[in-house]
Formats: structure tokens, sequence, C-alpha cells
């Protein structure tokens, strides 16, 4: 049995961006998924998490999921077995999309949320394909449900949120990173510079998916994350 699996959801998404995941690999190991929304700052985040999480499990986040999973590295002291880094950045904030926010932040303050997160989830950041307005909707919902105070809380994360390069240098866990062919918000790229950074990590693409490939292509990420969850330790670079 794989150590406890503990998934971190992007910004202003709940367990439901990874039902498929769930429905696939409950039956393998005991998954966790732990909500991002009760503070303002990356590292008090991350602390939250490390809080009530197992005291060994395997760590994986997508998005601000993975921006907090990285930040869950400093303070871990091992327990983190096996790590995967999903449609993420390692990066601080530039200064300019630091500013941006605020606009957004006003807006869903005056109660325009719906319009902010449309406006965000740009169809272009998701593969072309049937199933883009279902996975829109969904998001639509998951952000309706968490409502305007998480927006803000995790906005402001995400400005303050530091580089996360050195960490990722000494991190010498097996490390799947992990992205959509077409993301356009968190590109190929980028995902590639993260895996370079890391001495053990092995990088994974998949083709016809976006920013979401756990609802884009869920039964292809369901595959990848049932190999990195059962490999011994050092297999996942094969």
């Amino acid at each position: 049995m794989p150590d406890p699996l503990v998934l971190l959801p992007g910004m202003m998404c709940d367990a439901r961006l990874y039902g498929p995941q769930i429905a696939e690999l409950s039956s393998e190991a005991a998954i966790m998924v732990a909500p991002i929304t009760g503070a303002d700052t990356v590292e008090r985040l991350a602390r939250q998490v490390l809080e009530w999480a197992p005291e060994r499990f395997a760590l994986a986040g997508l998005s601000m999921g993975g921006i907090v999973a990285m930040e869950m590295l400093r303070h871990s002291r091992g327990r983190i077995t096996r790590l995967a880094l999903m449609d993420t950045n390692s990066q601080a904030e530039i200064p300019s999309v630091a500013a941006a926010r605020e606009p957004q932040i006003a807006r869903v303050r005056a109660g325009r949320l719906e319009e902010v997160m449309r406006d965000e989830m740009k169809p272009n950041y998701l593969a072309p394909g049937p199933q883009r307005f279902e996975v829109l909707e969904l998001v639509m919902d998951m952000a309706r449900a968490l409502g305007p105070e998480v927006f803000v809380r995790q906005s402001r994360a995400l400005q303050r949120r530091p580089d996360q390069q050195s960490v990722l240098r000494r991190t010498q866990i097996p490390t799947l990173v992990l992205c959509g062919e077409e993301d356009a918000l968190c590109p190929v790229r980028r995902h590639e510079f993260i895996a370079q950074l890391m001495p053990q990590a092995r990088l994974e693409v998949i083709p016809g998916a976006g920013h979401l490939p756990t609802l884009e292509r869920p039964h292809v990420l369901s595959a990848i994350l049932r190999a990195w969850l059962h490999a011994p330790d050092g297999a996942i670079l094969s």
C-alpha cells in the first residue's frame, strides 16, 4: 500500500477538481484533499496543511496547490515521501501580475465574483474540445461555493508568495512535474524549468489538456498518478 496521498486544489477549487482521481485511486491509497482557503499567505497555508496531514505522505498540488506544496517542502522535515507538481509556477509573483490582482479583488468585494472568474478562467486556459464547457461550469460552481472572501485571501497569498527555486534544488524525493500541453496559464516551458531544477524529477506533458488536466484528461492523469504512487523510490526516473 502506498503512503497516504494529500491533494491540494488550485485557486477557487475544492475536492471536485480531483473527483475522477479520487474515484479511480481511492481503492489503492488513502486520499485526503486539503482546503487551502484559510489564510492569506502561502506560508500559513502550508503550515495549516502540515498540521493535519499524516506523519508521512505523498503530496500532489495543481496550480496554486502546487505553490503551497512547494512551500510545504520548506517545513516538512522529511514527512513528504514523493511530490507531484502540476500546472504550477515555482517563481514569485511578478509586480505587474500582483498589481493586476487589485482591481480583481475590488470587483469581487463589490459582488462580481462570477464575472471575475469568467474573465480569469478564459477558455484558452483549457484545451479545445467538447469537455471545455463542462469543465468551465464546474470551475464556476466551485468558485461560487467558496465565495468572495476565499478569493481575496488566495489572491493575497499569491501576490506575496516566495520564489521556490532554491527549495526545489534541495529536494531529493521522487518528483513528478506534470502539465497540460495546451496550458496557456502555466506553459510547458515553465515545467521544463522546474524539472531541470530538481535532482529526482520527471516531466510528463499531457496532450489534449490545458490548465486542468485532472478534469480535461482525467483517465490519463489518473494513470500517471497511479504509476507515481506505486513506483519504488528512484523508479520514477526510469
